[in-house]
C-alpha cells in the first residue's frame, strides 16, 4: 500500500499532473496510476500546489542557528535600540564572557562605521562583538579592542581594514578577514551541543520555508564535528553539502586537510550530509569598499576594492582543489572578482574539459558585460541571492553613491544570463537575508521592493518568469548539488516535495512573498 497520496495541482518539471504517490521515500505513481493506488494517507491540495522542494544554493545555517541564541539585533531601526538590546541581554546572562550578536543593519549611521563608545554604554567590562548582516564587517566595544591588542600602533591587516578616528585610535568598527579576525580568533568556541541546537533551529527554519537542501557555503573545521553530531542524534533535518573555506595564505596545507574531513564526513555523516565543495572569496561587498572593480570607486578613486587572492593564485587554487575531486565555489561581487573566479575556473577547466564539475559563482552582483558569455561557455552556475536585487536602503545609501549610476544599472544580471544559456540557481545567503525563497521569487519577478517600488520594476530587463525564478530555486539548486534525482518530480524521484497554498504561477507577482508554505516533506517524511 502506498503511503501518502496527494491530489491537486502538481508540478512536476514536465507539465502539470493531478495526483502523486510516494512511498518509502520516492515517488512512485503519477496522474491517474497514483489515484488508482490505495493510500494511507491522502492530503487534499486545495487551491494549492505541490512542487519540488526548495534548496538553497549558498547559506550559513550554523550562523543563522546560532543568532538565535544571542542579543535579537537583526530588524532594529536604530543604534539605540541595538545597544539596549545587547544590555538587556548582558544583564540576562552574566556568566557570559563573551557578548556575541550578529545582523546590525549597516546602513543605520554614515558609511556604515559604528563607534566602540556606543556599546560600552551598555557593556563596558566584558568584551561585545556584533557582526554587520553582511557578516563581512564588525563592530566591537573597546573591551573586545583590548583583548584583541588593537591599538594606535596596529597595522592595517593585509585583507581588511580597522576604522580609524581622526586622532588614529581604532573607532570600533572592522571590515573583512585580517581585521575582523582580530577579534574573532578571540571569541570562544561554542559547545558542540550548542551548535547541534543551532542547527535544530535553523531545520525548523528552513521546513517552515519549503526548503529541504541548503548549500552552507562557509565551513571551518570546528564545524564539522557539529554537524556530523546533529546528523547522528537525528538534529539535522535538512540535505547540507559543506563547503571548506580555502584560506590564501595557507590553502596547499589545506588540501589533505579538507580531504580527511570529506572522507569522514561520508563515512558519518548520513544520508542527508556530504562536504564535495571548497570556497574561496574571490572579494568582500561593495558596501564596504571591498568588492574587487574594473574601475576606481566613485567615492574613493584610490582604491578599486580589495581581492582577497592574487589573480594567479586563486587560478592556481581553484585547479587544485579540482584536481582533488572538489566542487569550487567562489563568493565573487565586483566585475573584477568575478572575472578572477572566471579565469580561475577556466583555467581549472583547461586541464581536463570533459570532467562534470558545475564549478559555482556565488552573488555576481557586477558582471562586465565582456563576461556575460562565459558563464554559459564554461558552465559555471552563478548563483545568486534574487532578495537583493531590488532598491532597498542599502542601495540608495551605500551601493549606489559607491558604483555610480552605470555600473549600479548593470547589476544581478539575471535575465541576461537565463538567456545566454547559463545554468542559475538561488540562494538567501542566510542570515545574510531572509531564508524564505518566496520572497526572493516575488523580487526576482517584479525587481521591485515589498512596497512596490519602483512601480515598472528595477532593471525591468532582468526581471524572471516565475516559471523562471522556481526553476532557480528548485532544479537549479538541484544541479548545483548534482542531485540528478531531485531536479524534478517523476517515477523514482525522491520526495522532498513543498505543498504551497497557492499556486506561484497565477496569483499578483506582488503577493507572491505571502503564498502560506502548507507542508514540506523530506524523502516522503512531513518536515513541517
Amino acid at each position: 500500500m502506498t503511503r501518502t497520496l496527494f491530489r491537486g495541482t502538481v508540478r512536476t518539471g514536465a507539465g502539470d499532473t493531478n495526483a502523486l504517490a510516494v512511498r518509502d521515500g520516492r515517488v512512485v505513481a503519477l496522474g491517474s496510476a497514483a489515484l488508482a493506488l490505495d493510500a494511507e494517507l491522502v492530503v487534499e491540495l486545495g487551491e494549492g500546489l505541490l512542487l519540488p522542494a526548495f534548496g538553497d544554493g549558498h547559506a550559513h545555517p550554523l550562523f543563522g542557528g546560532l543568532e538565535h541564541f544571542g542579543p535579537q539585533i537583526k530588524g532594529l531601526t536604530g543604534v539605540a535600540d541595538i545597544v539596549a538590546e545587547v544590555g538587556r541581554w548582558a544583564g540576562e546572562h552574566p556568566d557570559e564572557e563573551w557578548i556575541v550578536g550578529a545582523s546590525y543593519d549597516p546602513t543605520l549611521v554614515p558609511d556604515g562605521e559604528f563607534d566602540a563608545r556606543w556599546l560600552d554604554a551598555a557593556v563596558a567590562d566584558r568584551p561585545v562583538v556584533l557582526r554587520a548582516y553582511d557578516y563581512h564587517t564588525v563592530w566591537c566595544n573597546t573591551e573586545a579592542l583590548r583583548r584583541a591588542g588593537v591599538t594606535d600602533a596596529t597595522p592595517q591587516p593585509r585583507l581588511g581594514h580597522i576604522v580609524r578616528r581622526p586622532d588614529g585610535s581604532a573607532l570600533g568598527t572592522l571590515r573583512e578577514w585580517h581585521a575582523c579576525d582580530l577579534v574573532l580568533d578571540r571569541v570562544p568556541g561554542r559547545p558542540v551541543d550548542e551548535l547541534v541546537d543551532a542547527l535544530r533551529v535553523a531545520g525548523a527554519a528552513y521546513a517552515s520555508a519549503g526548503l529541504t537542501r541548503v548549500q552552507d557555503a562557509w565551513v571551518e573545521p570546528e564545524m564539522v564535528p557539529a554537524y556530523v553530531e546533529a546528523a547522528r542524534r537525528g538534529a539535522l533535518s535538512f540535505r547540507a553539502d559543506l563547503a571548506f573555506r580555502a584560506d590564501p595564505d595557507r590553502w596547499r596545507d589545506q588540501r589533505a586537510e579538507f580531504v580527511a574531513a570529506r572522507a569522514e564526513v561520508a563515512e558519518r555523516g548520513g544520508p542527508l550530509l556530504s562536504a564535495r565543495t571548497v570556497k574561496f572569496f574571490a572579494d568582500g561587498v561593495i558596501e564596504g569598499g571591498t568588492a574587487a572593480m574594473l574601475a576606481p570607486y566613485r567615492d574613493a578613486p584610490h582604491s578599486c576594492g580589495m581581492p582577497v587572492w592574487p589573480p594567479a593564485a586563486l587560478a592556481e587554487a581553484v585547479t587544485a582543489f579540482d584536481a582533488d575531486g572538489f566542487q569550487v565555489h567562489i563568493h565573487a561581487i565586483g566585475d573584477a572578482g568575478v572575472r578572477t573566479a572566471l579565469d580561475a575556473i577556466e583555467a581549472a577547466v583547461s586541464t581536463d574539459p570533459t570532467r562534470d564539475r558545475r564549478p559555482v559563482i556565488a552573488h555576481v552582483q557586477l558582471v562586465d558585460p565582456a563576461d556575460l558569455d562565459r558563464f554559459a561557455r564554461l558552465g559555471v552556475i552563478a548563483n545568486f541571492e534574487p532578495l537583493w536585487a531590488q532598491l532597498d536602503p542599502l542601495q540608495h545609501e551605500l551601493t549606489i553613491p559607491r558604483v555610480g549610476a552605470e555600473r549600479a544599472g548593470r547589476q544581478y544580471p539575471m535575465r541576461t544570463l537565463v538567456d545566454s544559456g547559463a545554468r542559475v540557481s538561488f540562494g538567501s545567503d542566510w542570515p545574510v537575508s531572509s531564508h524564505r525563497p518566496l520572497e526572493g521569487i516575488q523580487v526576482a519577478v517584479t525587481r521591485r521592493t515589498f512596497e512596490g517600488v519602483p512601480v515598472e520594476g528595477w532593471m525591468p530587463h532582468e526581471r524572471l518568469t516565475v516559471d523562471q525564478a522556481v526553476h532557480a530555486y528548485t532544479v537549479g539548486v538541484a544541479y548545483q548539488a548534482f542531485a540528478d534525482d531531485r531536479r524534478g518530480l517523476e517515477v523514482g524521484s525522491v520526495a522532498d516535495l513543498v505543498w504551497l497554498s497557492a499556486d506561484p504561477r497565477v496569483v499578483d507577482p506582488m503577493s507572491l512573498g505571502r503564498i502560506v508554505v502548507e507542508g514540506t516533506w523530506l524523502a516522503g517524511t512531513r518536515t513541517h
